[in-house]
């Protein structure tokens, strides 16, 4: 069932997305809703990480918290790639120290097998409702962002049974039982299709897909792994724009480009805006790639240092944003001297 929303009054991130013309670059950060912000904090005392989650008006509340704060070009929905794992019944925990923690992996054929993409959306309604009432509650300010986990990333989480720097187990399982892999892979695609488009219907107006350890595949196992499955979910999504951010898949940049069907690639900081314009010839708009670090130096080198990341990327077919998520000990008015300078931002004439 459609919903009727407030009319949008900033359009600036929809049209940076759409490839048209735009009077400075959009801005938002990835994970802004999070642990840099006081009042975030205060909500992780009282609940846990999933009843933050699963509870649509918190989440309502933690998406709209940097919109206040910072007042960035978009706003993401406050949620967690692994709601999928979750609802293909994988046992998800976040232990303090260590992050997710899954109780029961995939460790055999049978395993994998037994994985199917059965009522993903409508066991994740949570997140349906968190967004239907975030669009309302953000009165058109900016736009809403929906988003998921890539296969390959989940899969990482999902064999590995917890987050590791090389996903060992997660690539062994490839290479030992690579049919059973396809399955679990073909099952994830299905459901993430599924959830992306849930989450359109309830009020998304752009999707971003996260395959966070992409970087971690040798350029032809990320063409087998991650590529196909990717394509498949952007050009399964023609309702909204879709941004696609294969983390440190620098090598997989043309490809995906003229590839994956998606409307923007997300750039982590390993990239130049230099080699990022060459490979993709302005095929696609490309986000990122402020290095979240550089956030802890001095706002007078937050500021240059934005300043000149626009002046390499360009004002069109740009959408700043950082080259992962916002780290938890950055302080308030750093994030908010980046978006500011973004927002005053004049190229030299």
């Amino acid at each position: 069932m459609s919903q009727t929303f407030p009319p949008l009054k900033n359009d600036l991130f929809l049209r940076a997305l759409k490839g048209k013309d735009v009077e400075r670059p959009p801005v938002w950060m990835m994970r802004q809703a999070g642990r840099y912000l006081p009042q975030y904090m205060k909500l992780r005392e009282k609940y846990s990480f999933f009843e933050r989650v699963e509870t649509p008006e918190l989440a309502c509340e933690i998406t709209i918290q940097p919109i206040d704060e910072l007042e960035p070009d978009a706003a993401i929905i406050f949620s967690d790639i692994l709601t999928i794992p979750q609802a293909l019944g994988i046992d998800v925990d976040l232990v303090p120290g260590k992050g997710p923690v899954m109780g029961n992996p995939i460790k055999t054929v049978d395993d994998a097998f037994s994985i199917l993409a059965e009522d993903v959306p409508k066991k994740l309604q949570h997140v349906m409702d968190a967004i239907t009432l975030t669009r309302k509650e953000l009165n058109g300010r900016v736009p809403l962002i929906g988003f998921g986990g890539a296969p390959w990333t989940l899969f990482c989480y999902m064999v590995q049974g917890e987050g590791s720097r090389n996903f060992d187990k997660a690539k062994a399982f490839l290479t030992q039982q690579p049919d059973a892999s396809r399955h679990v892979m073909k099952e994830l695609t299905k459901a993430t299709i599924d959830y992306l488009k849930a989450q359109i219907t309830a009020g998304a107006q752009a999707i971003q897909v996260f395959d966070s350890w992409a970087g971690i595949l040798s350029p032809d196992d990320f063409n087998e792994w991650s590529l196909p499955y990717l394509m498949e979910i952007s050009n399964a999504i023609k309702e909204v724009p879709v941004i696609v951010f294969a983390k440190g898949a620098w090598y997989a940049l043309e490809r995906l480009a003229f590839k994956s069907g998606a409307s923007a690639l997300g750039l982590d900081w390993t990239i130049s805006p230099e080699f990022a314009r060459e490979k993709t010839r302005n095929n696609v708009t490309l986000q990122g790639n402020f290095d979240p670090t550089h956030l802890l130096g001095p706002i007078k080198d937050i500021e240059l240092k934005t300043k000149r990341m626009i002046d390499r990327f360009g004002t069109q077919r740009y959408i700043t944003n950082l080259g992962h998520g916002i780290l938890p000990n950055v302080p308030v008015d750093h994030a908010r001297a980046f978006v500011e300078t973004v927002k005053n931002y004049k190229s030299e004439p």
